[in-house]
């Protein structure tokens, strides 16, 4: 693929490998230095709390092996070469060992994600280094870089999703490691679904399976996140409390973040942020409400990089190596 059609990379500079693993898929692609995925080179496949190790293994290294067999990427690979290859993993992830314990994928405690990329087949006949940190890492690093957090120095992001996760910057830099596990925080008044043996934290009662669990147990009839939106549209009565529920306990969770970090934004995305399009507003009047002035005036915000920031964030862990802690 040369000639009329083949890709430009921004000043001739290379791509990396960006590879995101989830509760419930892995993508990856090849993201330039200015933070644009390639056309063409996005791959994706399914993981699941059901999936054993080798399946997990198996779903990662075949995204991975299809970007970089890929007509895009070969054609690349003979112009500007790529620059190496960042992965953003569930967590918690141990940054040292490269080893992963993902809370929704069960079958992967201190899995050796980083030997297992490392190692495969089409990563080795490339050459490149693997960097491996947590998902939400990978979030907040998007978001500073080209988000909703540009030109903030201490910031929070984090995400609404089959469990809830953040990323920490504190300084213009990130801070690695597994800080920033905010679904983790214990929440007062409300109770859950188990998650890591406990139901008082945040993702256990505000997880979008579990919001559905919870408006099941109510009396809803609905089965997905996707229902219960269009229930909320509607104007259905559980559906409501749901998400007055959800406001709540998230609001309880940023507040206690607040009040430790003293941030000036919080970035809120995910695919549950959308379950009503005024989420996000309600959760920052919620906060506002706060005795503590400084909690109190945080801006709560909409994350702007939408489903991309992962594999963006991941990215940035090639091309924005300096905002990781030296």
């Amino acid at each position: 693929m040369t000639g009329v059609g083949a890709p430009t990379v921004a000043g001739g500079r290379a791509p990396a490998l960006a590879v995101d693993i989830g509760g419930t898929k892995v993508e990856a692609a090849l993201v330039d230095p200015d933070g644009r995925i390639l056309p063409g080179t996005r791959r994706r496949a399914p993981t699941g709390g059901a999936a054993s190790a080798d399946e997990l293994d198996a779903a990662v290294l075949g995204v991975v092996a299809d970007v970089l067999d890929g007509d895009v990427a070969r054609d690349v690979a003979a112009s500007t070469g790529i620059s190496g290859i960042g992965v953003a993993c569930a967590g918690p992830v141990d940054d040292d060992a490269g080893t992963v314990s993902p809370i929704n994928l069960p079958a992967w405690r201190d899995h050796p994600l980083r030997t297992v990329i490392s190692t495969a087949p089409a990563v080795v006949d490339s050459g490149l280094a693997v960097t491996l940190r947590r998902d939400g890492v990978a979030i907040a690093m998007a978001e500073h870089w080209l988000g909703a957090g540009v030109g903030v120095d201490d910031m929070v992001a984090m995400v609404i999703s089959t469990g809830i996760g953040g990323g920490i910057v504190l300084g213009g830099r990130v801070v690695a490691g597994n800080a920033g596990h905010i679904g983790q925080i214990d929440v007062s008044g409300y109770t859950g679904e188990p998650s890591l043996g406990s139901r008082t934290t945040l993702e256990s009662v505000a997880s979008g399976p579990h919001t559905v669990a919870w408006a099941r147990s109510q009396g809803w009839p609905g089965a997905t996140g996707e229902d219960l939106a269009a229930a909320v549209a509607g104007g259905d009565a559980v559906a409501l409390r749901a998400v007055d529920r959800l406001v709540d306990v998230v609001a309880q969770g940023i507040c206690s973040a607040c009040a430790l970090l003293d941030v000036e934004l919080v970035a809120i995305g995910g695919g549950f942020a959308h379950v009503t399009d005024d989420l996000v507003e309600r959760i920052a009047l919620r906060v506002a409400r706060h005795p503590l002035p400084y909690v109190a005036t945080t801006r709560i915000v909409p994350a702007a990089l939408g489903d991309t920031a992962p594999l963006v964030g991941a990215a940035a862990f090639v091309h924005r190596a300096e905002l990781l802690p030296r």
